[in-house]
This record gives structure tokens, C-alpha cells and sequence, in this order.
């Protein structure tokens, strides 16, 4: 079944064509990585993917409807996308991992917070950290938790490693990899050619807007 499939998909901005022509068909519960040189276009696919911009011509579909036709936030809701330079706000690390549980009007659950602080090398005193007071590392891991508290139908993974070593960056991959294995669908992007190999069935190459090459992995 495919859960997400892009037909022609084009993207420009600024009279800079930045998407030309993508297509692309995502079957349900794939673990893609997305590789190519900087600029090629692979973070802007991401944005398309999560609605936060919207393709100059062709068609997004989710489980075969229209991006058009669902309610943007029942959307975002489905599709999460974790970003290369996280978003952080409020005031410390625990409005961040509660706001998952606020905006679907639940009482926060602590300890599936901690439990996954815990997976990602971190732990409970997080809780109270100041947001500024965080190196880019750790708030890539608060931002990724942020995005699996609820687990989304389709996790969107741009570079959420490039700040770790690679002890954290390895947990952070074993993590995501359970998340696949319990039926979350993911697309990496990464620079990391080995990385690019790892838990992943699917690879694909963007240079200049297009895809070039698609290898199967496994």
C-alpha cells in the first residue's frame, strides 16, 4: 500500500527551480534514506512532505487523497517532521515533550518522557534544563522525542545526527529503526554515506531537483 506518493512535483522559489519534476511512491512501513550534495534539494522535499510549503504544480497524496483534503493540523499530526536545526520553545526541555500531550488535551505522561530521555542518552534533570542552556546535540535528540511521543504514521528525519558523536548517533539510529520496525515509516535525509546504508530498504539520490538514482537495499 503506498502510504505517500508525489506525482510531478515541481518547486521553485524565487525564480530558482528547486524541485523538477519528482515522483515518487512510498509503500507503508519503508525506512528511506535521501542523500545528495547540498542544495540539491532534499530538505525542501522534506517540507513538501510535511505541508509546511505547498509544490508549485503536481500532487502529494496521503493513502491515495489529495494534501488539499485533509485539515493541515490532522495532517502534521500524521506526518512529523524533525528538523536539521531543531525548533525549541518555551522555557525548558519539559514544555517541549509535554506540548505532544497539550494540543490533544492529555495529561502529559512523565514517565514515557523519561523513558525515552533515557533511550537517547539523557535523563530525568533534563526535565528542567533551560532551552538556551542545551548544545545543538542534545536539543536534535529533545526535538526527535518531541516527534515520537506519539508515534506519527511518517517520521521525516533531516540530518538529526550531524550534531552527535557517534555513540549518540548510533542510539538515535537504533532507536529510529524500532520506531520502522513498529510500523512508522520513515525518510532520512543524511550526508553519512554509511549511515545512508544501515537500517534502510530504500536509497535515494537527488541532485539539481531530481531524483537520479533509487537503490534497493534490502
Amino acid at each position: 500500500m503506498n502510504i505517500l506518493s508525489l506525482k510531478n512535483i515541481k518547486y521553485s522559489f524565487e525564480n530558482t527551480d528547486i524541485l523538477n519534476g519528482i515522483n515518487l511512491k512510498i509503500q507503508k512501513g519503508e525506512c528511506i534514506s535521501i542523500i545528495g550534495t547540498s542544495g540539491s534539494g532534499k530538505s525542501t522535499l522534506l517540507k513538501l512532505c510535511s505541508d509546511l510549503i505547498s509544490p508549485n504544480s503536481g500532487e502529494i497524496l496521503f493513502y491515495d487523497k489529495d494534501y488539499k483534503n485533509y485539515e493541515p493540523i490532522d495532517l502534521r499530526k500524521q506526518i512529523s517532521y524533525c528538523m536539521q536545526i531543531p525548533y525549541l520553545f518555551g522555557e525548558n526541555v519539559y514544555d517541549n515533550l509535554a506540548y505532544p500531550f497539550k494540543i490533544r488535551k492529555q495529561n502529559g505522561d512523565k514517565s514515557k518522557i523519561i523513558n525515552f530521555l533515557e533511550r537517547l542518552n539523557l535523563d530525568e534533570s533534563y526535565l528542567k534544563k533551560d532551552i538556551n542552556s542545551l548544545s545543538g546535540g542534545e536539543k536534535q535528540r529533545v526535538a526527535l522525542i518531541r516527534n515520537l511521543i506519539y508515534k506519527p504514521e511518517i517520521l521525516l528525519l533531516d540530518e538529526v545526527t550531524s550534531g552527535l558523536d557517534s555513540k549518540n548517533a548510533n542510539l538515535v539510529t537504533e532507536l529510529v529503526r524500532e520506531m520502522n520496525e513498529e510500523g512508522i515509516t520513515i525518510l532520512w535525509i543524511t550526508h553519512n554515506l554509511e549511515q545512508s546504508k544501515s537500517i534502510f530498504n530504500r536509497r535515494i539520490h537527488i541532485e539539481e531537483g531530481q531524483i537520479i538514482e533509487e537503490e534497493i537495499l534490502k
